[in-house]
């Protein structure tokens, strides 16, 4: 197989050369290494190299990293389309995130992994076209807007910190707080990026098909299954597996996934031979699993497994200084969307949005500025498009589910919720009182965004 060509190193470290260089060795035409970045641009000028991998920090009295960003800044100004892989220290993380933002391809943290430096070097090394982005693969850009607010800023720093290891998360927050965005977002700061994230929704899962649906299937093990079938833990081998409300999960099958994670290592159904898989796993819910715990809801050791760092998505009306910017966001969006000159809103409108408490969170917000992007008529959205009922007026609604209500889906709604409230969010309870099975709550929930 013919190697991609030349590798350009550049660390104070000679002994960290002299590893690199011969674990290299055998997948580049020439490595070339300098010990410091002043003769770089010369370097340049002489060689051609497909690529170079660049360390943050120089032993020129300079230890913040900063110098590291300097020198891809003239590597990019000098040859723009030239791959640059930072190398990167535990402590400079932040920076790397930076650098990645500056125009870097990609970063190491030391102390590396042989088979990642060689497999992220190999691929920065091959054409922008051919890079292996991942089947699928979702563009390298951010949707996550992270406000001005203290308690965002403060959980962007530790995203920041956590994104590039391999530790589990769970991330906890209201519902319609953004718990999937920010586990993308973490996907997109995190070395498995290049892969895409695979996201399952546990409570859409049901109970019959949970082990086929996660761990896969051989071709006859049961009724329907024509051909063999990977897992979800499978297609998100060297990726980050995503999932989504957790504390449905119910609790005899937690058992199994307590397994797997265990046992990195999964056995299709129908099949006696264990398959490894490498993931980085994300979960998420709005429920108290330390509360589940206590009320034997949910496996004490599972939630040990998922929980190393736990992320709390503060609820919107805790940081009100972010909801105009993100209503503002939504207008540029449902305009484009909808083929409307952008519009602009009202100072009684900004008055009202702000005041109001969103129990909906981010996702209330979002459908309150479609509807009302929809039937606005002239350019500029007044505060009579919102009605936004308070938490009082939905209570005393709901209390009292008549004849009044517009639709049957409305009562359907109330009857649910309802429910819900005096179940205490237990699904298998609410369901046994409303006469449905578990997956028709669970689909009904999302529908009514419950």
């Amino acid at each position: 197989m013919k190697k991609p060509g030349n590798i350009l190193i550049v660390d104070d470290n000679r002994g960290v050369l002299t590893a690199v260089q011969l674990l290299l060795k055998p997948h580049f035409e020439k490595i070339i290494t300098l010990t410091s970045p002043v003769t770089l641009t010369s370097a340049l000028r002489e060689e051609t190299p497909s690529v170079v991998l660049l360390d943050m920090n120089f032993a020129s009295g300079i230890n913040t990293g900063n110098e590291g960003l300097f020198w891809l800044q003239e590597i990019k100004r000098l040859h723009p389309s030239l791959p640059v892989v930072l190398f990167t220290a535990y402590g400079d993380i932040d920076l790397a995130v930076r650098g990645i933002k500056e125009g870097a391809t990609d970063f190491i943290v030391k102390p590396w992994d042989n088979q990642k430096l060689v497999e992220t070097l190999l691929n920065a090394a091959l054409p922008a076209d051919n890079r292996k982005n991942g089947q699928n693969a979702p563009p390298m850009t951010s949707s996550m807007y992270w406000g001005e607010s203290s308690p965002m800023q403060q959980l962007r720093s530790l995203v920041e910190k956590v994104s590039v290891t391999d530790a589990n998360i769970l991330i906890t927050g209201e519902n319609g707080t953004g718990k999937e965005m920010l586990a993308r977002e973490i996907h997109l700061l995190s070395p498995r990026r290049n892969k895409e994230m695979i996201a399952v929704d546990m409570g859409a899962i049901t109970e019959s098909l949970f082990e086929s649906e996660l761990f896969g299937h051989m071709k006859g093990s049961f009724t329907d299954a024509y051909a063999d079938r990977p897992g979800k833990f499978e297609t998100a081998n060297h990726s980050t597996l995503f999932l989504d409300e957790i504390g449905n999960l119910p609790y005899h099958l937690q058992a199994k996934l307590l397994t797997v994670l265990q046992r990195r290592s999964i056995v299709r159904v129908g099949s006696n031979q264990p398959i490894p898989v490498n993931i980085r796993l994300i979960c998420a819910t709005n429920r108290n699993l330390s509360e589940m715990v206590q009320n034997n809801e949910f496996r004490e050791d599972l939630l040990y497994r998922i929980n190393t760092i736990h992320l709390e998505i503060p609820p919107l009306r805790e940081r009100p200084e972010d909801i105009l910017p993100l209503a503002e966001r939504f207008i540029a969006r449902f305009c484009k969307q909808y083929d409307k000159a952008l519009l602009r809103l009202s100072d009684a409108a900004c008055t009202k949005l702000k005041a109001h408490p969103w129990y909906g969170n981010i996702r209330e917000l979002e459908h309150a500025i479609e509807k009302a992007v929809i039937i606005c008529d002239g350019n500029e959205l007044p505060a009579e498009l919102f009605q936004l009922p308070k938490r009082a007026e939905l209570s005393r609604s709901e209390n009292n589910i008549s004849t009044e209500a517009a639709t049957l889906e409305e009562m359907e709604r109330k009857m649910i919720q309802k429910a819900l409230d005096t179940c205490n969010g237990n699904l298998s309870a609410v369901a046994a009182q409303l006469g449905i099975t578990r997956q028709t709550l669970y689909n009904k929930m999302k529908k009514f965004g419950l």
